[in-house]
């Protein structure tokens, strides 16, 4: 079941195309096809298809026009959240009235970035490209928390070998303290916080996650969380990701799985940040 819930890093990934028009699937497939070869394309006529198509396999990443015969993509952005495994797939709007219904908010959480039609089938498919072949953001902060001398290393080491600074805690108390004397200040003092969940102080991941989003007020695109754990439990994953957790990074660590959704979120909370202009 942990495996259901992995973001898969592959190097073929699998993009599901929904759009009702048969037509703009097969543009939309043949660009993607020509700009990134390996991808393999899942076309869905709408909600329904893409709901058959989710629970025959995992999608790295899902395109979807505003108006489906079956509904809209708000809800299939929602029903892809809700299938098993995708919690944290990028569902990315494909419109020519996207702009309209960002500015009136209509957009949810649900739904990761969206992508103006009038650029081009062309501009889409780099655009996909960035979120499945995330480029390194170099200098970006994580702040890590983990009690094991062993484990930190080790995975202090993977993130810096892809050009992140790495801020260290052993423990949720030391890391709170620390973004405490950046409360109220446009930089928190992080980019991204990855956590362990059972660790030996008194507090554990989920009380910094806890306090992250209760307490500081810290959105998922303001303050990304990327939380580790070793526990199996579907439910308890799905708590995780309810709680606030923006993804999960399932032990043991992979650099690559880990590198791949650290460079992921970190590239969404710097796409999201001007739609926090809006009045």
């Amino acid at each position: 079941m942990s495996q259901d819930l992995r973001h898969l890093a592959n190097a073929a990934p699998r993009i599901m195309v929904v759009d009702g028009s048969k037509l703009v699937r097969k543009l939309i497939g043949d660009v993607l096809a020509r700009e990134l070869s390996d991808a393999i394309v899942v076309p869905c006529a709408g909600i329904g298809e893409a709901r058959a198509a989710l629970a025959s396999g995992a999608v790295d990443l899902v395109t979807t026009s505003l108006s489906l015969p079956d509904g809209d993509g708000i809800a299939l952005a929602r029903a892809v959240r809700e299938a098993a495994g995708q919690a944290y797939v990028p569902i990315i709007v494909v419109s020519g009235d996207a702009q309209s219904h960002l500015e009136s908010r209509r957009f949810t959480e649900d739904v990761t970035d969206y992508f103006d039609k009038a650029l081009g089938h062309t501009a889409l498919a780099a655009f996909i490209r960035g979120y499945v072949q995330p480029q390194p953001i170099p200098g970006a902060r994580v702040l890590y928390v983990e009690d094991s001398k062993v484990v930190a290393l080790a995975t202090k080491r993977m993130l810096e070998r892809h050009g992140l600074t790495v801020l260290h805690f052993v423990g949720v108390e030391e890391a709170l303290e620390y973004l405490e004397t950046h409360r109220g200040q446009d930089d928190v003092g992080c980019d991204l916080v990855l956590t362990d969940v059972y660790l030996k102080g008194a507090l554990s991941g989920n009380d910094l996650l806890a306090r992250l989003r209760e307490d500081f007020r810290y959105g998922k695109r303001r303050l990304p969380v990327l939380v580790m754990t070793g526990d199996g439990n579907a439910d308890n994953q799905s708590a995780l990701l309810r709680a606030g957790a923006n993804d999960l990074v399932l032990k043991p660590i992979e650099e690559r799985l880990l590198v791949t959704k650290t460079l992921f979120q970190l590239r969404l909370a710097r796409l999201a940040e001007p739609a926090t202009l809006d009045a």
